[in-house]
């Protein structure tokens, strides 16, 4: 159940009279901020009355420049006054806030909301947080397997630390673990299962669960099917509901289809395993048939994977599918059948950007329209460099300089494209630019910062885009590090990345968590090194051809239009992305300022490959 933390923040004090009298500080105008906080009833080890006793308001300058004040909730003077600015309130409640805190419990939860809001004088604002569970929750249960064939007294152990452990046995299996990780470096589960067979045989297996998040819930089920099985370890997310859902499964070393990891089961592709004992089936041809609809089957060989085990790599699957599959040995079924269904390949929204609007009372674009009456085309998805003024926040456009528009006469796909081009001002390079997530703000006249990013769940193999460049020689160097100068040709770039970015480690927000600020180089994201990419690919346009992936560079007349097909490397198999980041630039190095004032970079009929 969720805790409702409601707190009100009023822009002016209203003396007697009802006339309003402006705070000042420093002269800056001052507010007041007027904190009620109200938590639902609980059950277990926490009652309302030690929620409210333990919650702590820290109150933050929303461009985390630091903290600004920090109270116990009882201890909240009133009135509480405030610059008017902009700022970030966190309540913490619950066990993290405890003296000596229960790095693992059965019953302590740890309770965290935050919430961004302005205090601006002469007004009223009013922001409520919702404080949700900021643990990591495990959930184990033991299949009724286990029983069957271990005798009592069998335990599965799961913490942190040695420190910090929880032992399930089967009293409690199914019950809920309650985990701080809030804080920790790259936190990690390792686990144990021990026990003893029927026969007194002593069994153990142990293992880890990296990249542990607060507010998850790990769910683990244990199965055993034959005695000295191999152990197979999946770990899901789904992260619409922010549950874990794991299975581990004592698979037995017998001729038979084995389970295939969630991980290798894409969208168009799958691969598929089985155990053959190699004694009883030397010599024999070992093939795996699948089938959409039972009638109609497929058949490919398999490949000896490993003493005893065999794969096949199915591909040309249609997603969000239903396979039945079998093993053939020499032409006959051995075994039960088994199932997959493939992943979802949803499509990238407003790829052909058919739906713009103009910011209300400007002549420049944003690359959504909230009227069109089309989801994929209603929302952003897509921003740029102009920002959105009045609607969000300013940019380039801001200054008078369009970088980014639309181009009706010259188009690949639909009715119109979007043309990306150069400028300057006071000789700063002002880059054309178009990216998944949403301009951020200006740095003064010498750049901006953007929030790159949007959340996405599917694993695509590639990015078909069209794009036409036109170019000259760099006329404006403002990095003499960059391997170029100004007899070299500016060069466009369109970068595609997946992966699992923290808002609170890459400075960000949620929906675009990759925060980049152009006057600042340490805020860059090389997306071949960087850890939490799963994986990425790139283009570079030049004038007289490109070269896709750090390849070879071809040939080519870019100043027509072309289809680039970007593969994208996966250094990370075993993970689900939570965000896309699709980042097109007509200079190269625009984020260092240096590049061809005059540079267009034309961009249309972006595209998702599921293969």
């Amino acid at each position: 159940m969720k805790k409702i933390l409601t707190i009100a923040s009023v822009g002016l004090l209203m003396v007697a009279s009802c006339a309003k009298t402006e705070l000042k500080e420093n002269n800056e105008g001052m507010g007041i901020l007027s904190v009620d906080m109200s938590i639902a009833p609980q059950t277990r080890a926490y009652s309302e009355t030690d929620l409210y006793n333990s919650a702590v308001v820290n109150i933050y300058k929303a461009d985390f420049s630091g903290l600004v004040r920090s109270y116990s909730y009882n201890d909240i003077p009133s009135p509480l006054y405030l610059a008017a600015d902009s700022y970030r309130v966190d309540v913490l409640a619950g066990e993290a806030t405890a003296a000596n805190p229960a790095a693992a419990s059965w019953e302590n939860k740890s309770y965290k909301g935050s919430k961004e809001f302005t205090i601006t004088a002469g007004n009223v604002t009013n922001v409520q947080v919702v404080a949700s569970v900021n643990n990591a929750v495990t959930n184990i249960t033991f299949d009724p397997t286990i029983a069957e064939n271990f005798k009592s007294g069998y335990t599965f152990t799961i913490g942190l630390d040695e420190s910090s452990q929880l032992v399930y046995n089967a009293s409690k299996s199914g019950a809920d673990g309650y985990f701080i990780v809030a804080g920790l470096v790259e936190p990690a589960f390792t686990w144990t299962f021990e026990g003893s067979l029927l026969d007194g045989t002593a069994f153990s297996r142990t293992g880890t669960i990296d990249g542990i998040l607060p507010g998850k819930l790990y769910r683990m089920n244990l199965m055993y099917t034959v005695k000295d099985g191999v152990l197979d370890f999946t770990l899901s997310v789904d992260y619409s509901t922010d549950i874990i859902d794991d299975t581990i499964i004592f698979e037995p070393v017998s001729t038979g289809l084995a389970a295939s990891s969630v991980y290798e089961i894409w969208a168009a592709h799958a691969t598929l395993h089985a155990d053959v004992d190699a004694t009883e089936y030397a010599g024999s041809k070992i093939q795996f048939a699948y089938s959409s609809n039972g009638s109609s089957w497929t058949t490919v060989d398999g490949v000896n994977d490993s003493e005893g085990t065999w794969k096949a790599d199915i591909k040309g699957l249609t997603p969000s599918t239903t396979y039945t599959y079998r093993l053939l040995i020499d032409g006959v079924q051995i075994g039960e059948e088994k199932t997959l269904t493939t992943e979802a390949a949803p499509k990238l929204p407003n790829g052909s950007f058919e739906y713009v609007s103009k910011v209300s009372g400007k002549d420049y674009y944003k690359f959504y329209d909230p009227n069109c009456g089309v989801e994929e085309g209603s929302y952003m998805f897509w921003g740029s460099g102009n920002g959105e003024g009045s609607e969000g926040v300013n940019g380039s456009a801001g200054m008078g300089i369009v970088i980014t528009t639309i181009d009706t006469g010259d188009k690949k796909d639909g009715s119109q494209s979007v043309l990306c081009q150069n400028n300057s001002i006071v000789g700063m390079l002002t880059a054309g630019n178009l990216f998944t997530g949403q301009f951020a703000g200006l740095v003064g006249t010498s750049g901006g910062k953007v929030n790159f990013g949007r959340p996405w769940t599917s694993r695509p193999t590639a990015l078909k885009i069209w794009a036409k460049y036109t170019t000259g020689q760099i006329n404006i160097l403002k990095n003499e590090n960059l391997g170029v100068s100004k007899s070299d040709y500016d060069r466009a770039q369109i970068k595609f990345a997946i992966g699992t970015w923290d808002y609170k480690k890459y400075g960000g927000t949620k929906d675009s968590p990759v925060h980049i600020n152009t006057t600042d180089a340490s805020t860059f994201v090389d997306f071949y090194t960087d850890e939490s990419t799963i994986a990425n690919g790139d283009v570079i346009i030049y004038n007289d051809g490109y070269m896709i992936n750090n390849g070879a560079k071809v040939t080519a007349t870019t100043s027509e239009w072309i289809e680039y097909i970007i593969p994208l490397d996966y250094r990370q198999l075993s993970a689900y992305p939570t965000h896309i980041v699709i980042s097109c630039a007509t200079s190269q190095f625009g984020d260092y300022f240096t590049g061809y004032d005059g540079g267009k970079l034309w961009i249309d009929g972006a595209e998702l490959i599921y293969e």
